[in-house]
C-alpha cells in the first residue's frame, strides 16, 4: 500500500537519532471522538463501580490474596482452583488475538487502560489548564512565568490526586473497600505492605501520564509489534486512500488529489505519525485522524472517506473478505476452547476432601492385638456461604471408626482437618484393603475418599 506514496519525512514521537519528540495533539472532535469519549466513561464507571457492587455478600470482583479467595460475579473460587487461571488467560489472549484479526487495533484505541485514562482523564485535564495544542507548546518554550508556574503546578497536582485515587481502586479489588477504607484512616505503619503498594502504584501512574504517555505503547508494550502476524490484508484498519489523495496538492491545483496536505491527520495523532505513510506499529487505531480528516473533508465540501477504517485489500480497490482461513482456524480453536471449559466447569465441585496420614503420628500403632491407622480429612468449603458437612466411615465387618467431629459447619472458603481413626484386629486387613470416608453436604454431591490401611507384616 505504500509503494505509490512519495517519500514524505516520517513522523513519529521518536527522532532519526532515538531522541523523543513531545507529543502534543490537537483537539479532534468528531463522531469516532465521541464515541471513544463515551466507552472511556463508560469502563472508568465500570472499574469504580465493581468494588462496591456486592454480589451474595461479596464484590463483584475480589481478588482476595492473601486469604486465597476469589470472587467473581457471584462465582467463588480458592487456592485449589488455581488451574482455572489458565483458561482466564489463554481466554483473554485468544479473545485479543481474533479481535486484532478482525479489527485491528480496536483495543488499544478504544479500551485499554493506558488510553482510557491517558485520553479520557489526563489529557482533557492538560487541555483545560494549559489550552489548546498551540497555546501548549507556546507556553513550553516560552519564559518562566507566574502563568506558566500556576497553570503546570495546579496540573501535576491534579494528575497525583488523580493518580492516588486510581492507584487505591486498584487496591480495593484485593483488599475490599471496607478494609482499605479503614488502611486509609490507619497509619502506615499498621498496613505497611498496603501503603508500599499504594505508594509505588500512585508514583508509576503519575509518571506515566504526566511523561512517558504514548512511549508505554511503543517501547513497553509488545502488542504492536505482533500487529505483522495477527493482521492480513482483510484485517480491518485505519488507513489512507492513496488513489485518492495522491499526489498531494492545495484545494483546486491542477491535477492534485484529494488530499491537501493540511497534516491535521499527524497534529491530531496520540503518537504523532502521519497515517498517509501506511499502516505502523505506532498507530493504536483510535481513529482521531479521521474525525480531523473528515472535518477537512466537510470544509472542502468533499466526500468524506480519505482516511477511513477498512482493510488494506478495500484501500487497494480489492474485495474485503471477512471470511478467510485463519477465522475458520479461530472459531474451531474457540469452539474447542469453550467445550474444555465447560469440561472444566461441570468438575469443578462446591467442596475439597482430601484423606491424609495424620502428620507427626507413627504409620500404625498396634495395641491388645488391634491395629489402629491415624488419618485426618482435609475439607476445604469452596462456596460463599456456610456449609454443613457431615463424615462418617464406610461399614466395614472388620474396621471401627473413631471420628473426632463427624459433622461441621464451615464457613465460606474456610478449611478445617479432622481427625480419623481406624482399628481392626490383626490379620484381618490384607494388602490393598483401604479405609473409605463418605462426606456429605446439603446441595452438594456425596464423596468417598479412600487410603490404604497399613498393619504389620505377615498380619
Amino acid at each position: 500500500m505504500t509503494t505509490h506514496l512519495k517519500l514524505y519525512d516520517k513522523a513519529s514521537s521518536l527522532r532519526a537519532d532515538g531522541s523523543r519528540a513531545f507529543v502534543h495533539p490537537a483537539d479532534a472532535p468528531g463522531r469516532f471522538d465521541t464515541a471513544r469519549k463515551l466507552t472511556f466513561a463508560l469502563l472508568i464507571a465500570v472499574m469504580v463501580i465493581l468494588p462496591w457492587w456486592n454480589i451474595g455478600g461479596h464484590p463483584a470482583v475480589f481478588l482476595d490474596v492473601e486469604h486465597r479467595a476469589f470472587f467473581l460475579f457471584g462465582g467463588t473460587s480458592n487456592a485449589q482452583d488455581v488451574w482455572l487461571l489458565f483458561f482466564a488467560l489463554t481466554g483473554v489472549g485468544f479473545t485479543l488475538i481474533v479481535t486484532t484479526a478482525l479489527w485491528g487495533r480496536v483495543w488499544c484505541g478504544y479500551a485499554c487502560p493506558q488510553t482510557v485514562f491517558l485520553e479520557g482523564v489526563f489529557r482533557p485535564i492538560e487541555r483545560l489548564l494549559e489550552g489548546s495544542r498551540a497555546e501548549r507548546m507556546r507556553r513550553n518554550s516560552g519564559p518562566f512565568s507566574i502563568d506558566k508556574l500556576w497553570r503546570k503546578t495546579l496540573k501535576h497536582a491534579l494528575y497525583i490526586v488523580l493518580s492516588f485515587l486510581v492507584a487505591h481502586i486498584m487496591l480495593a479489588y484485593f483488599v475490599s473497600l471496607p478494609r482499605l477504607y479503614k488502611m486509609v484512616l490507619n497509619r502506615p505503619s499498621d498496613h505497611p505492605e498496603a501503603f508500599a503498594w499504594a505508594a509505588c502504584l500512585t508514583s508509576v501512574f503519575y509518571f506515566n501520564f504526566f511523561w512517558f504517555r504514548e512511549q508505554l505503547c511503543l517501547i513497553v508494550c509488545p502488542y504492536g509489534r505482533l500487529q505483522s502476524v495477527l493482521t492480513d490484508h482483510a484485517t480491518l484498519i485505519i488507513g489512507y486512500d492513496v488513489a485518492r489523495g495522491e499526489p498531494r496538492g492545495k484545494a483546486g491545483a491542477l491535477g492534485a488529489g484529494a488530499c491537501v496536505d493540511c497534516k491535521r491527520c499527524v497534529v491530531v495523532c496520540p503518537t504523532g505519525i502521519d497515517i498517509r505513510n501506511g499502516l505502523q506499529i505506532d498507530c493504536i487505531g483510535c481513529a482521531r485522524c479521521i474525525d480531523a480528516c473528515d472535518e477537512v473533508m466537510d470544509k472542502l465540501e468533499r466526500s468524506r472517506g480519505l482516511v477511513r477504517y477498512d482493510s488494506q485489500n478495500g484501500l487497494s480497490g480489492l474485495p474485503r473478505r471477512v471470511l478467510r482461513p485463519r477465522v475458520y482456524l479461530y472459531a474451531a480453536l474457540g469452539f474447542l476452547g469453550a467445550v474444555a471449559l465447560s469440561i472444566a466447569l461441570t468438575h469443578s465441585e462446591p467442596f475439597e476432601a482430601n484423606v491424609l496420614r495424620l502428620r507427626d503420628a507413627p504409620p500404625f500403632t498396634v495395641e491388645h492385638g488391634r491395629v489402629r491407622n491415624s488419618f485426618e480429612v482435609h475439607l476445604v468449603n469452596k462456596r460463599a456461604q456456610d456449609m454443613t458437612f457431615m463424615v462418617r466411615g464406610i461399614n466395614h465387618s472388620a474396621l471401627t471408626y473413631v471420628i473426632a467431629i463427624p459433622r461441621i459447619t464451615l464457613s465460606a472458603l474456610a478449611g478445617q482437618r479432622i481427625p480419623i481413626f481406624v482399628e481392626f484386629p490383626l490379620g484381618t486387613v490384607h494388602d490393598g484393603d483401604k479405609a473409605r470416608i463418605e462426606i456429605s453436604a446439603d446441595h452438594a454431591p456425596t464423596r468417598v475418599v479412600e487410603a490404604p490401611l497399613l498393619a504389620p507384616d505377615g498380619h
